[in-house]
């Protein structure tokens, strides 16, 4: 059994620095970065006033995200919180047929449901030592 709690960890650990990393590095360039997902939707059939929110709120949210889950904080919350940013972004990458991207978002979505369903061994986790 222990090295389940060992293989949950380091699975943990992956998907929480890919998103905190995300986050990381678009959090100084916010506003380019906005701007950027603003070009990528011009001709998408989501209107701008739903996609320029999103552009400033993705980067917040996988910051967050990666960190509880870097922490073992609130996991649970945090790999549902995280499910639900893959699934809107798989959502926005097929209107606009950015298929390159869906296979690494899928990915995510996989582990992350993975690590939901295993929670159990998140033994090395803030979750455990708060008892939360």
């Amino acid at each position: 059994m222990e090295n389940y709690g060992i293989a949950y960890f380091l699975m943990r650990l992956g998907v929480a620095m890919s998103m905190f990393g995300h986050g990381l590095v678009r959090l100084p360039k916010l506003h380019g970065f906005s701007g950027w997902m603003m070009k990528s939707f011009e001709n998408a059939m989501l209107p701008p006033a739903l996609v320029q929110p999103f552009s400033y709120t993705l980067p917040i949210a996988e910051f967050i995200v990666g960190l509880f889950l870097l922490l073992g904080l609130f996991t649970r919350y945090s790999l549902i919180a995280g499910s639900v940013v893959m699934i809107t972004l798989i959502f926005g990458t097929t209107l606009i047929e950015n298929w390159d991207a869906l296979p690494s978002q899928l990915i995510h979505l996989g582990l992350m449901v993975v690590l939901l369903i295993f929670i159990q061994y998140n033994y090395w986790s803030a979750d455990r030592v708060f008892k939360l």
